[in-house]
């Protein structure tokens, strides 16, 4: 077989293609990509692992620079990765350049994640690299992980991770609750990354009256997709018992004055220098969650 030819006048006529419909041009590439990859998989197996190089300087010259070996690798392994999974389902949403973006990874279950949140949420190439160098899907629980490989669906306690990473350029060493939420305060879009997705920043030191005296929730969030407010308490101890009142008495609050009817009820967020399970599991209430942090 004359893989080469094949190979050139699929790129010919995906290049005429591209100029003739550019708002479909993504999913016809990710088409003739993947009959590609598969062409060089043959080629590669009747010719050697070199093929792949001399059919790349052939068509850099013919056709155009953007052929090259590194490219048509990536052509490759994009065949060889979803040839034996069902890929086609999700490809006419995504663009080659988000399928790119996570042939880097090794895993596969982790490759099927990350292009699942990008189908779903309509990810762009910017925040799908946000999550893969957050390692978004590695920070999830075990529980989580089974769950998705059981196409399971994912409540809000599964997509907070454990640990959060938090930027920060203060003495680690001397951290206080209020340098903390400075840190957060200063990159909080990555914050909420940090947390999944569905987070939307409200306000901190948020305040709330009760009788004649204000109290001041450290963080306060909602999340679209949970429909709920998330009341956040920062530590920089160990959790203790009398956390888990506070911020229970927190959540109680905003779920009778500030809560509508429509909306689920409050979740309370506990990120603290180290948890302690047993302190969690006899929690008076299961809405609450903690979780670690890094500084970075």
């Amino acid at each position: 077989m004359k893989y080469y030819d094949v190979i050139k006048e699929k790129i010919l006529e995906s290049e005429i293609y591209d100029k003739a419909h550019d708002y479909v041009k993504d999913r016809n590439k990710v088409k003739v990509y993947y009959e590609i990859g598969q062409l060089l998989n043959a080629a590669g197996k009747d010719y050697g692992k070199n093929i792949i190089k001399q059919y790349s300087e052939k068509l850099m010259l013919e056709v155009g620079k953007k052929y090259n070996e590194r490219n048509l690798r990536y052509m490759r392994k994009f065949y060889e990765v979803f040839s034996n999974i069902k890929w086609n389902t999700s490809c006419s949403k995504l663009s080659w350049s988000h399928y790119r973006e996570v042939l880097s990874i090794n895993d596969i279950n982790t490759i099927k994640y990350y292009l699942t949140e990008c189908s779903n949420k309509n990810l762009t190439i910017k925040q799908l690299q946000e999550r893969i160098k957050s390692k978004e899907y590695e920070r999830l629980s075990d529980e989580a992980r089974n769950k998705l490989c059981s196409n399971e669906q994912l409540n809000i306690y599964d997509v907070v991770p454990n640990q959060i990473v938090i930027k920060s350029n203060l003495l680690k060493n001397e951290l206080t609750e209020y340098a903390l939420k400075q840190a957060i305060l200063i990159n909080i879009d990555d914050f909420l990354l940090q947390l999944g997705s569905g987070f939307a920043y409200i306000g901190n030191e948020y305040r709330i009256k009760i009788n004649d005296k204000y109290n001041f929730i450290d963080l306060m969030l909602f999340n679209y997709e949970y429909n709920c407010f998330i009341v956040v308490e920062l530590k920089v101890t160990e959790i203790k018992k009398e956390h888990l009142g506070q911020i229970q008495f927190y959540m109680n609050y905003v779920d009778k004055n500030i809560r509508k009817p429509n909306q689920d009820k409050t979740i309370g967020i506990i990120i603290c220098k180290k948890d302690d399970g047993y302190i969690i599991e006899f929690s008076s209430d299961h809405r609450i969650m903690a979780r670690t942090y890094e500084l970075v």
